[in-house]
């Protein structure tokens, strides 16, 4: 089971994308079109099949417009759903309904993107010890909701922002002037439940950054023998983590090089939106 965001975070991201769409006089279409107490029951229906994620987006952009309005969830977040799968059926105000239907389908159908990528690259990497995880590349304004999706669909998440995790970067060792000195400061700087992250891009900043025990090295752009070689110089000492560039047709043979984790940014800034639709029931 996959534990749902708290609405406290996600009624926010709901309420903006509404304002947004409603603009300065509302849904004039369904206004113009639609009786004031007309009712609807309708579906959001899945096109393709993938992994279900954000079903509390239905729900919040719903009653945020009509709190009468009936939502019944018929699956769950983290579940794998066939093409033509109901994720949920809701009846009540037909305006209400319309009004928010663009915004439910785009946050959902982005969401479920998002984690039916990243189950497939869990998939790929089946039969390894290495993890998928993401990246913070992603929409700003959806990070924790773009998270959340990558843990439906099996992954873990990287660190969420600037402020809960040090990671080191090649322009931070610039700064620093070495890779050591820059693992130093950090060290200095971290408290005791905080980890440090260096990324390194040879097998000679390897062995730099291995003589000052961080608690990951990010491995940059490896080749697959380098990835290897890496992986036997750490002997296990710290978490090997593989990034930059690796795709679904790549990505099991750099789990077969032993790393512990694989960073991917394209689970949020390139997946594909699924598509799910709204269909009226009974019309």
């Amino acid at each position: 089971m996959i534990e749902p965001l708290p609405d406290l975070l996600v009624s926010p991201i709901v309420r903006a994308a509404l304002a947004e769409d409603l603009g300065r006089a509302g849904d004039v279409t369904a206004q113009a079109c639609v009786p004031a107490d007309a009712q609807l029951t309708a579906d959001f229906a899945t096109r393709r099949g993938g992994v279900v994620a954000g079903l509390s987006c239905i729900r919040l952009a719903l009653i945020e417009l009509d709190p009468s309005i009936r939502i019944d969830p018929l699956t769950a977040d983290g579940q794998a759903v066939p093409a033509g799968t109901t994720l949920a059926r809701v009846s009540g105000n037909a305006r209400a309904i319309l009004t928010a239907e663009r915004t439910a389908l785009n946050l959902i159908g982005r969401l479920c993107g998002i984690a039916t990528l990243t189950q497939d690259f869990v998939d790929a990497v089946a039969g390894t010890k290495a993890r998928i995880t993401d990246t913070r590349k992603t929409t700003p304004g959806l990070r924790a909701l773009e998270k959340y999706a990558v843990r439906c669909g099996g992954g873990v998440n990287h660190r969420f922002g600037l402020d809960d995790a040090i990671l080191i970067k090649d322009n931070h060792v610039a700064a620093c002037g070495s890779v050591g000195e820059a693992i130093r400061r950090a060290k200095a700087f971290a408290g005791h439940l905080m980890k440090v992250e260096v990324e390194v891009d040879s097998l000679v900043q390897l062995q730099e950054a291995l003589a000052h025990d961080p608690d990951v090295i990010m491995l940059d752009n490896f080749n697959l023998e380098d990835m290897r070689e890496a992986v036997r110089l750490a002997g296990g000492r710290v978490i090997i983590e593989a990034s930059g560039g690796i795709t679904l047709d790549t990505v099991h043979g750099v789990a077969e090089t032993g790393v512990d984790v694989i960073s991917v940014g394209a689970l949020t800034h390139s997946a594909k939106v699924l598509d799910i639709g709204l269909d009226a029931v009974g019309n």
